[in-house]
């Protein structure tokens, strides 16, 4: 059975701000997500975020989280101590296997595929401990992995506690580690505070192990920046962008184009075909899936999108919650809002938007217009400035315009209303009414023209 710990206590005073540091986001989520999410894919049995600084506004944002369980740590006095907090919480059944994996909530890239090699590293080598630690240039700071001649691990020393000789280890501790769940709970209860730091430690149930004779394994991540923590506004730029070079090498070797990978920015999940191109500063949220031969222009925004093979989305151009079928084309500065479905070899211009709208195949509307609430059908044309007025203050009523059917510019089409196959809506009509199919409709005010009308001028002051 499987526990897993995400302390998530601290203060993060570094990071000036009255948000708890683990809700400060990373790629469009907050730190803590990421840890939760490598967290759930390993199927704990349950998973305890130990809280203290903003407790109330941590619990309330993963409330509703099945399989979560809070506990409070206050006053914060080391990571043993927080772990201590979580002792109640922990699950077992009585075997050997009940395991207990410990991360942190501000160490939010660490992958699960890393936790499960260590939990494998542990499981070799029977019921003892499992440490994560990386190899470092300039370990300054960290906590030392110190090791017998034979390569064992005898303990871990922190920075300031560190001799000479230890300080010169750059095999560091990065904190994460899995324990035997009954173990632990005995080893907590025999920490003691007698450190620079006035702190329980966490490591320091490491020489307990040994000193029962138990196994101390170690693994290390794929990519040593799995391991970094958040502790500042620079730290959370610069792990940004390490996650975001990531993203793009991902990307890049998978056969996408990126015109810049600096320029780049997934927050959420991203799926392309083959041929692919994306220019410079688009953002991506949510699930969006691009098919073969998309290509995105530059600085457009797409949030749970789907976009059929072959389609152009132009610059500028913001898309959310909708999708475009194949060989269309969208854009510059086109907004489609959530209920947006796009057909087949459509066209949707600058300055169009559409919600809540489905547009069949061969339709277009290519510029300055507003389709909201409306199912138009294939091969309709819908002149630049035409509104569909959905809204009458109160309700949302929905315009049907059949196929083949010519909309003019500056039309207004005043809902609930429908337009019949192959119809032709005149230049600034306000259609109040259906119109019939195969028929021009017409609704203009009467032009006038005044002979001898005399334009006013400004009188002197």
């Amino acid at each position: 059975m499987l526990n897993i710990v995400i302390l998530a206590a601290g203060l993060g005073k570094r990071m000036k701000s009255d948000l708890p540091k683990v809700l400060h986001t990373l790629a469009g989520q907050p730190m803590l997500s990421h840890v939760l999410a490598s967290a759930r894919a390993l199927d704990p049995a349950r998973i305890t975020l130990v809280v203290g600084h903003g407790a109330a506004i941590v619990e309330a944002r993963y409330a509703g989280d099945a399989g979560l369980a809070f506990a409070m740590q206050s006053p914060q006095l080391g990571t043993g101590h927080a772990v201590q907090q979580a002792v109640p919480t922990l699950l077992e059944s009585g075997s050997d296997d009940d395991v207990t994996l410990v991360l942190y909530g501000d160490v939010p890239l660490v992958a699960s595929a890393t936790l499960r090699t260590l939990l494998d590293a542990r499981a070799g080598q029977g019921s003892g401990l499992g440490i994560l630690t990386v190899t470092m240039p300039d370990a300054t700071g960290y906590g030392r992995i110190v090791r017998d001649t034979a390569g064992a691990v005898t303990a871990i020393v922190e920075h300031k506690d560190a001799s000479a000789d230890q300080l010169a280890i750059r095999e560091v501790n990065t904190g994460i580690l899995a324990a035997p769940t009954a173990a632990l709970k005995r080893w907590l209860s025999a920490l003691r505070n007698d450190n620079a730091q006035g702190e329980y430690y966490l490591t320091d149930i490491v020489s307990m192990a040994v000193a029962e004779g138990l196994p101390v394994a170690t693994a290390q991540p794929t990519h040593d920046w799995e391991t970094l923590g958040v502790n500042s506004r620079v730290q959370q730029a610069e792990l940004e962008r390490v996650y975001q070079q990531a993203q793009a090498t991902r990307l890049l070797e998978a056969g996408v184009t990126l015109a810049d990978p600096a320029r780049f920015d997934l927050r959420g999940q991203l799926t392309c075909g083959s041929d692919v191109a994306i220019d410079v500063g688009c953002i991506f949220e949510g699930v969006v899936e691009l098919g073969n031969g998309v290509t995105i222009g530059p600085y457009c925004v797409l949030r749970n999108v789907k976009i059929g093979a072959g389609t152009r989305i132009e610059a500028f151009s913001h898309l959310h919650d909708a999708e475009v079928g194949e060989v269309s084309r969208v854009g510059p500065y086109a907004r489609l809002r959530p209920g947006a479905r796009l057909g087949n070899d459509t066209h949707v211009g600058n300055f169009v938007e559409i919600k809540n709208a489905t547009l069949d195949t061969g339709a277009k509307a290519n510029h300055l217009s507003y389709i909201g609430d409306a199912t138009v059908g294939a091969r309709v044309n819908i002149g630049a400035g035409t509104i569909t007025c959905n809204y009458d203050g109160v309700n949302k009523h929905r315009t049907v315009i059949e196929d083949d059917a010519f909309i003019g510019s500056d039309s207004q089409l005043i809902a609930p209303i429908r337009v019949g196959r192959g119809a032709t809506i005149a230049a600034g009509t306000t259609l109040t009414r259906d119109a019939p199919a195969d028929t021009l409709t017409v609704s203009r005010a009467k032009q006038v023209s005044v002979p001898g009308w005399k334009r006013p001028v400004k009188k002197p002051v």
